[in-house]
C-alpha cells in the first residue's frame, strides 16, 4: 500500500481493518490495530516524503494476528531510543506517535539510517500473542500501475524444517497471477520433498499457463542445512557470519523449457539468512551496506531491500528466511 500524502492514510487504514476482520479481531482489538496503522501511516507523510506499508495476517495455531511493516525514503533517526519517548518530535507535532504505536502493539522495531529512511514492524493479536521464532518474511509488490502481482512467494513448514517458493509469472497482470499462484498451491499441496522434485511438479503443472521464473529451498534447522534448485530468474543468496554464498538457477522457463534442473546443497547454520528475489529486484546490493540490518526481522530486510533496489518497472518479491535454531 503506497502512502505518499494524507488522502491515503484513510484507505490504508480500511485494509488494515480488512485484515483484522479476516484474522477474527473484536472491537478493542480492531481498533488498536487501525489506530496503529493510522499513526504509522501518518508518520510516514510527516516524516518519511512518502513510503509503503505492507501487511499480511499471521497464523499461529489457535492465534490468529496482523503483521504491518512500514518503510520510508525520509531522513531517517539517528537517535531511536529518543525517537520511542512521548513529546519527543521533529516535526512540532506532540511526539506521541512512536511510544503509542509500541504500547498498542507486539514485536514493535524499527530500523533507520540517517539519510536513507526507517522502517518498522509490529504486529496485532486476537488473542494472546503466542511464541513466535521471527523466521521468515516478504515484501511482494505488483508492477506499477498493475493491481495483481504476478510474483507469488510460499511457505510451508515442518517439524524443524520449511519449502520456500519464489515465481515470477512470465510478464505481468493476470496470466502472470495465474502462474505462480498454481506453482504456490502445489507447494502446499504436496507432500515434503528434495527442491528439484518440487520443480519437476511445478514444471509439468504450470505448462498450460505463461509458464515463468521459479526457485525452491528445502532447509533443515537443526541439520544447519539446506538445498536449492532454480528455473530462470530468480536469485538465491545465503548469508552466514558475515559472509555471502550466490546460489544458482539455470536458464528456461517453468511451464515451458527446463532442460536443466539441478539441486545444490547449501550450510545453513543458527541465524543464517536466506534471500530469494525476483528479476524486479536488482542484484547489486549487499548488507554490508546497511549496518545492523542482518539482526532484524526478516520482513524488515524484505522491505529495505524492496525499498532500495527494486527496479521499479516489474513485479517485485523478496522473501527472507532465518534460521531461528539455538
Amino acid at each position: 500500500m503506497v502512502v505518499e500524502e494524507r488522502s491515503q492514510i484513510a484507505e490504508v487504514r480500511r485494509e488494515a481493518a480488512a485484515l483484522g476482520t479476516a484474522a477474527g479481531f473484536g472491537s478493542e482489538t480492531a481498533g488498536k490495530l487501525a489506530l496503529a496503522v493510522t499513526e504509522t501511516a501518518t508518520n510516514i507523510v510527516k516524516h518519511g516524503s512518502g513510503g509503503r506499508i505492507f501487511a499480511r495476517t499471521l497464523d499461529a495455531g489457535a492465534s490468529s494476528g496482523v503483521e504491518i511493516v512500514a518503510v520510508d525514503r525520509g531522513t531517517g533517526m539517528r537517535d531511536i531510543a529518543s525517537g520511542m519517548q512521548d513529546g519527543y518530535s521533529t516535526a512540532g507535532t506532540p511526539g506521541n506517535g512512536l511510544g503509542s504505536i509500541k504500547r498498542m502493539t507486539s514485536g514493535f522495531e524499527i530500523y533507520s539510517q540517517p539519510g536513507k529512511g526507517t522502517c518498522s514492524r509490529f504486529e496485532v493479536w486476537a488473542d494472546v500473542q503466542p511464541k513466535l521464532t521471527d523466521s521468515w518474511g516478504v515484501a511482494t509488490v505488483p508492477k506499477p500501475g498493475e493491481v495483481v502481482c504476478g510474483d507469488t512467494c510460499a511457505i510451508t513448514t515442518g517439524e524443524g524444517s520449511c519449502d520456500v517458493l519464489v515465481v515470477d509469472g512470465l510478464g505481468h497482470g493476470p496470466q502472470a497471477a495465474i502462474a505462480s499462484q498454481t506453482a504456490a498451491d502445489l507447494l502446499s499441496a504436496l507432500p515434503p520433498r528434495d527442491p528439484a522434485a518440487m520443480i519437476e511438479e511445478i514444471h509439468a503443472a504450470i505448462a498450460g499457463t505463461r509458464g515463468g521464473a521459479g526457485a525452491v529451498a528445502s532447509v533443515d534447522w537443526k541439520a544447519g542445512a539446506g538445498k536449492f534448485c532454480g528455473i530462470g530468474n530468480i536469485a538465491g543468496l545465503v548469508y552466514s557470519n558475515y559472509k555471502a554464498r550466490q546460489l544458482m538457477s539455470h536458464n528456461g522457463t517453468l511451464g515451458h523449457n527446463a532442460r536443466k534442473i539441478q539441486q545444490f546443497e547449501f550450510d545453513f547454520p543458527p541465524a543464517a539468512l536466506l534471500i530469494m528475489a525476483s528479476d524486479g529486484l536488482t542484484t547489486h546490493w549487499t548488507l554490508d551496506d546497511y549496518p545492523g540490518l542482518v539482526n532484524r526481522h526478516p520482513a524488515i530486510i524484505a522491505a529495505v531491500l524492496f525499498r532500495d533496489h527494486s527496479r521499479q518497472r516489474d513485479d517485485t518479491s523478496v522473501l527472507v528466511l532465518r534460521n531461528p535454531a539455538n
